[in-house]
């Protein structure tokens, strides 16, 4: 079994203007295709080859760093695809909305918690919400790193990242940063959002 780069469910420039074209066709057709590629050499012909892409993040200690990289960036990317698109934003609605306010105090909260992660993440990395047996928390990972790897800070199911990556955001907002996490917000699909949460 070789893992494939997912076909994106919108166009490109599908995001414009809080997310450009030309970023989206390089972030997903380059850097994700890449990760995919060397996801595929790093495993071929081992003991983790027939793996699933979960299976490999839960023991990641275990193996190469390549795949730790790799594998990362592989499931990261497959995530991030699927919880932004076209007619986001807002807020979401029903048991996510009830968990968030629950746990952060209000949506507003929770927004500005999720902003610091992803403004004060240094370098390259990740913010997350992840969900911990029906709690929702915040973290940030650095590199390709995310919540689902046994050596991760913070563990839990991740429901929604942000890639804080300078691929992401540099062509369109150079080293603003947290103008780009504000514009995040615009293209956040909650409905894909709350599929991932359990409750």
């Amino acid at each position: 079994m070789s893992f494939e780069l997912p076909k994106l469910q919108y166009d490109y420039s599908a995001l414009e203007p809080h997310i450009d074209a030309l970023t989206m066709e390089i972030h997903h057709s380059k850097h994700h295709g890449a990760y995919t590629n060397n996801l595929n050499a790093a495993v071929e012909g081992t003991e983790m080859e027939g793996k699933s892409i979960s299976e490999l993040l839960r023991d990641i200690s275990k193996y190469p760093v390549a795949v730790r990289n790799n594998g990362g960036g592989f499931y990261n990317h497959n995530l991030f695809w699927e919880v932004i698109g076209p007619n986001g934003g807002g807020k979401p609605q029903g048991g996510l909305l009830d968990a968030i306010t629950r746990d952060f105090g209000s949506f507003e909260s929770f927004r500005d918690t999720f902003n610091k992660a992803a403004a004060t993440r240094f370098g390259s990395g990740w913010a997350w919400l992840i969900d911990q047996d029906g709690k929702l928390v915040v973290s940030s990972t650095p590199n390709q790193d995310n919540p689902l790897m046994d050596l991760a800070e913070i563990k839990g199911n991740p429901i929604l990242g942000l890639d804080v990556w300078e691929h992401a955001y540099y062509l369109k907002y150079q080293n603003r940063r947290p103008d780009y996490i504000n514009a995040f917000w615009n293209v956040v699909n909650w409905d894909a959002v709350a599929e991932r949460f359990k409750g």
